[in-house]
């Protein structure tokens, strides 16, 4: 389905199966997976994926947990009772679970998520209802932590993409996010700009994604691009996407490239052709946008959220206070040390192939099956199969 979770799903399954695992996806309904009826909008998720898992048998579930995705229900009044569309799945299902978590966050973005929603829609809005959909959210922080914690405990393993959400959901491990040029050899930023019609000279930052006002568009509106740089942008809006921005940009600095949602091809010769990526996000528990601009050598400029801090802590990119002039001089500290950055980025990139990470999901799905196998032997056959590892 599209999104980012989406292609992250198509990606590794396409390695995954170029390294010998038998895979079968579950999608939406608007999705190209060889099964679908999966929705944010149904409560009966859980019951579609355990009619499957009868029917496939397979060896393993790998369920790619993003609470937008299977249906997430806020009790305004007893936040123990919210549930998601996955709770019976994880209560019933008899194959062992593997789950990558892509959503947990701290309190402060927990409430952005709020804030944003309503400050889009006040207008239109009675008071009343406008306090209870913030009183829901708020008494449900606990919520989100405590089924990604629940999912956890009954997951053969969890993976998630940095350390920023392994701090949020103890007991996960790190399998980074997977990144590589759709192309076998690198285009040259001139020849990408030619083919996508965007300007030959100058540097390019580059502002790609859905329309939500969690990924900080508003700012672009306010930006002035420093002497030598300007910004392309691209957005695109999925299903059930509601939120209104306003994309009518003024200075010729900001080129909107206005192509919505990408192929694979073209969104490689759109990070070819940029510079650096650009992301004023409000929220963010992790960015396939910032691994696919690292996935093609390009370095970041970003809000100083933590899971952005952990990477330029690393110095593939920079993050400053959510202010335009901040992000001008960041897009200028980018400019004045850009081969340091790229080279930092470039040495980084090598972890990122999908090869790469589909072998490190290969040696975990492994060492599930042997962990299982061995329970069903007696004691006497596990000591020595223990001794000779």
């Amino acid at each position: 389905m599209q999104g980012g979770v989406g292609r992250y799903t198509h990606n590794l399954v396409k390695s995954l199966r170029s390294n010998s695992v038998d895979v079968a996806v579950v999608s939406s309904s608007q999705g190209s997976g060889d099964y679908n009826g999966i929705s944010p909008h149904k409560i009966n998720n859980s019951e579609v994926l355990l009619d499957l898992v009868k029917e496939i048998e397979p060896d393993i579930v790998h369920v790619q947990h993003e609470f937008g995705l299977y249906g997430f229900f806020l009790d305004s009044l007893r936040p123990s009772k919210t549930s998601t569309g996955l709770d019976e799945f994880y209560n019933k299902c008899q194959r062992p679970i593997v789950t990558t978590f892509h959503t947990s966050m701290y309190f402060k973005q927990w409430m952005r998520l709020r804030n944003i929603k309503e400050k889009d829609n006040d207008k239109d809005l009675l008071r009343i209802i406008t306090l209870y959909k913030y009183w829901r959210h708020f008494i449900n922080y606990s919520s989100m932590h405590r089924i990604n914690k629940d999912l956890m405990s009954k997951s053969a393993y969890g993976i998630v993409l940095s350390d920023y959400m392994r701090d949020l959901i103890p007991g996960t491990d790190i399998v980074y996010h997977g990144s590589m040029p759709y192309f076998k050899t690198n285009i040259e930023q001139i020849e990408a700009r030619k083919l996508m019609h965007l300007p030959e000279k100058g540097k390019l930052a580059l502002a790609q994604g859905f329309i939500t006002n969690t990924k900080g568009w508003d700012i672009i509106r306010k930006i002035k691009m420093p002497k030598g740089w300007r910004l392309v942008v691209n957005y695109s809006k999925n299903f059930y996407n509601t939120e209104k921005i306003n994309f009518e940009f003024y200075d010729d600095k900001i080129i909107n490239l206005d192509k919505k949602y990408l192929s694979e091809e073209e969104l490689s010769l759109l990070f070819f052709s940029c510079d650096a990526v650009f992301l004023p996000y409000r929220v963010c528990s992790g960015s396939g946008v910032m691994f696919d601009g690292l996935g093609h050598g390009k370095p970041f400029v970003a809000s100083n959220l933590g899971f952005f801090k952990e990477f330029a802590s690393k110095r593939l990119g920079i993050v400053t206070k959510r202010d335009p002039r901040m992000f001008e001089k960041a897009f200028e500290q980018i400019d004045k040390n850009y081969k340091y950055f790229e080279s930092s980025v470039k040495e980084f990139r090598k972890n990122l192939s999908w090869d790469n990470i589909a072998k490190q999901h290969v040696a975990i799905y492994n060492g599930i099956m042997i962990d299982r196998s061995s329970e069903s032997l007696p004691s006497e056959v596990i000591r020595k199969t223990k001794s000779l590892a």
